[in-house]
């Protein structure tokens, strides 16, 4: 009973969503020849992507997914639902929104679709400037009203900042911090990379079935995404624990590949923006959750460092039955309207 209830329910929210959502397309845009920074070059990168609405002047709002993400895994009621439709915040008969998958995720270039670890070693500068040549190669949008991410996407929002300064009206980077990797953060991505380089199996790369390393690797990411308290309430014997990670784990597994988890936590190793952040002109609105355990709010480097930026306002949404720990990032409820403040703040007569 409960499972079909909750089905109905699912479905429900999927129909509203279909109903109030406009009409989006899907696509892909390709760069010739892609130099990277660590020296490679690939004759052609595929940069798939969703939008919504048409380019018109300074009205283009980049969304940019977490890592092992897709633009698709933003297609869901409590965030897109919440956001694009008729008179919503972002609504696509404004603006013209586009939700990539990142280099190496998705459906766009990466390991698995072919060269495995002959695949060129990207990281988020890579991913960040496939992502600026979309919006101006392939849509030809000379300026941006919102460049805004989620996890991964937020650490690429503020190196957009930073690189483009001129080139956004907005940056919203959510649930990440404006440092480079160490920590908590740097350790559960060293858990994955270690275990998947050190698997036997992995076979430097050419494996003819997943490693078993890989659910290792998907149980961590299980693990960092989400708050204690929810995940008590999931498990709360360790019978259940074992019952609901085992869940995980084989609904997560065959959408997976090693290759492609090795190259997406690894892209993070270049990723440091605290040197520029001064160079942001753009308001930034940055907005952390208190129970993030990827970025948690004791170390106070969130409200440090956002000193430095100009424009720049921190905002750490209190514990709550609706967070979810560094997941609180995709439920657009948490944080719209620190998003409606934004847009009212960095408006142009749009």
């Amino acid at each position: 009973m409960r499972g079909w209830m909750f089905g109905l329910i699912a479905l429900a929210s999927q129909w509203t969503l279909a109903a109030e959502m406009p009409a989006g397309r899907e696509g892909d845009f390709v760069l010739k020849n892609f130099h990277f920074r660590s020296g490679e070059t690939l004759p052609e990168v595929r940069i798939h992507y969703h939008a919504w609405g048409t380019p018109g002047k300074d009205n283009a709002v980049l969304i940019v997914h977490g890592t092992g993400g897709s633009g698709s895994s933003l297609i869901r009621p409590e965030f897109s639902g919440e956001l694009f439709g008729p008179g919503q915040l972002l609504d696509a008969s404004r603006y013209f929104v586009v939700l990539p998958d990142a280099l190496g995720h998705g459906k766009s270039s990466k390991p698995s679709d072919g060269l495995h670890a002959k695949f060129p070693k990207y990281g988020y500068n890579d991913m960040v400037e496939a992502e600026y040549r979309l919006l101006t190669e392939g849509f030809g949008v000379k300026h941006a009203r919102l460049i805004m991410g989620t996890s991964m996407g937020c650490m690429h929002t503020w190196l957009f900042g930073e690189q483009h300064p001129d080139f956004m009206d907005a940056l919203m980077p959510l649930a990440c911090l404006p440092t480079a990797m160490s920590g908590r953060n740097r350790v559960w991505r060293k858990v994955v990379i270690d275990a998947i380089r050190n698997d036997p199996a992995w076979n430097g790369g050419e494996y003819s079935k997943q490693p078993p390393a890989l659910r290792t690797a998907v149980g961590m990411l299980w693990l960092m995404g989400s708050n204690p308290v929810l995940r008590q309430k999931e498990a709360p014997t360790r019978a259940k624990a074992d019952e609901v990670l085992d869940a995980y784990i084989a609904q997560n597994l065959p959408q997976d590949d090693a290759n492609d988890l090795l190259y997406q936590v690894e892209s993070s190793a270049d990723y440091d923006p605290g040197p520029g952040l001064e160079k942001i002109k753009a308001p930034l609105y940055a907005v952390n959750s208190a129970d993030d355990l990827v970025n948690p709010p004791e170390l106070r480097i969130l409200e440090q460092e956002i000193k430095r930026v100009p424009h720049g306002k921190a905002v750490v949404i209190p514990f709550s039955d609706q967070t979810r720990g560094h997941g609180s990032h995709t439920i657009a409820v948490l944080w719209k309207q620190y998003l409606q403040e934004l847009l009212q703040s960095s408006a142009h007569g749009d």
